[in-house]
């Protein structure tokens, strides 16, 4: 699963940094979640808050669930805030700028899902079920760190500090395909200014010749 992410990151935005980067943040978003659950139902920090004292185990099948889901997520954040910054720099502005335009443009709806994924999952954190209080737990817990640190701070840091390294990619790998989506340019309307009247088509059909 993650050398196919890293191949179609590489091919989608031909771009080798990039693809690294993504892979290591998204894997950041599972270790977090990881942690927490270890944290909480293992050691016992805060097990209280989530009514989950003396569990001392974690459900077999939840580390491999939790990867699925939680490498999934984060690489859907962040194709969508590296795509606005990617489309910013080739519409001609600098890396640091076109960071800033992308996590900027994109706040808002990353913040959005993000707080509707917390709030779903954790409902299933206040289940009596400890395999679902896990699942919620360590899946809120994730979700809000990847949307704010990973998305807010850490992929912007990064991409700042790389500058044009960013859109590195070595010579053999340059056959790869330019899949870019951008949209043709909107055809100009005429003006529409009070007191200008757009300008008539020309007329290709042949005059007579004046004497």
């Amino acid at each position: 699963m993650v050398v196919f992410a890293f191949l179609l990151m590489l091919m989608s935005f031909r771009s080798l940094t990039i693809a690294v980067t993504s892979i290591v943040l998204n894997l950041l978003s599972v270790g977090a979640a990881y942690g927490i659950l270890t944290a909480v139902f293992q050691h016992g920090w805060g097990a209280g808050l989530v009514g989950a004292e003396g569990v001392g185990a974690i459900v077999s099948w939840l580390p491999l669930f939790l990867f699925v889901i939680l490498f999934g997520l984060s690489m859907d954040y962040h194709v969508f805030v590296v795509s606005r910054i990617r489309e910013a720099y080739l519409a001609g502005r600098t890396t640091k700028d076109a960071v800033v335009h992308g996590v900027v443009t994109t706040a808002g709806v990353v913040t959005s899902a993000a707080v509707i994924m917390v709030a779903v999952f954790s409902i299933f954190g206040t289940l009596s079920m400890q395999s679902m209080k896990q699942m919620g737990v360590g899946l809120a817990a994730a979700v809000l760190i990847d949307a704010t640190v990973i998305r807010g701070v850490l992929l912007p840091a990064v991409m700042s500090l790389l500058g044009e390294r960013n859109w590195y990619l070595p010579k053999w790998l340059g056959w790869l395909p330019d899949l870019a989506h951008d949209e043709p340019a909107p055809a100009r309307r005429p003006s529409t200014l009070v007191g200008v009247s757009p300008r008539p088509e020309a007329d290709e059909r042949p005059r007579p010749a004046r004497v």
